[in-house]
């Protein structure tokens, strides 16, 4: 299991129940090799109470969607590929 810290902006957040920040538990087989992949996996079904097709579209994010890793733009860590480790925040 990995604990991180998700905050949703720019208007991703009423698709959340309009909660900004959440510090969620994602269950994982490995948590060594947890991605950005298995988080927003979880995310989406797990968390997401609106619109799904406003957050997915294709089994990817839809594009707009900026995903940071700790203030790093997740295309320079590997995009869905990138680790997260314990405690990481996910915007």
């Amino acid at each position: 299991m990995v604990w991180v810290y998700l905050q949703f902006t720019g208007g991703l957040e009423a698709l959340f129940d309009n909660v900004k920040s959440h510090k969620v538990k994602i269950p994982t087989k490995n948590p060594d090799k947890t991605t950005v992949k298995w988080v927003v996996n979880y995310i989406r079904t797990k968390m997401l109470t609106k619109q799904p097709e406003m957050f997915i579209k294709d089994n990817k994010l839809r594009p707009g969607i900026l995903v940071l890793v700790n203030d790093i733009d997740w295309e320079i860590s590997g995009k869905e590929e990138c680790i997260v480790e314990n405690n990481d925040v996910v915007m």
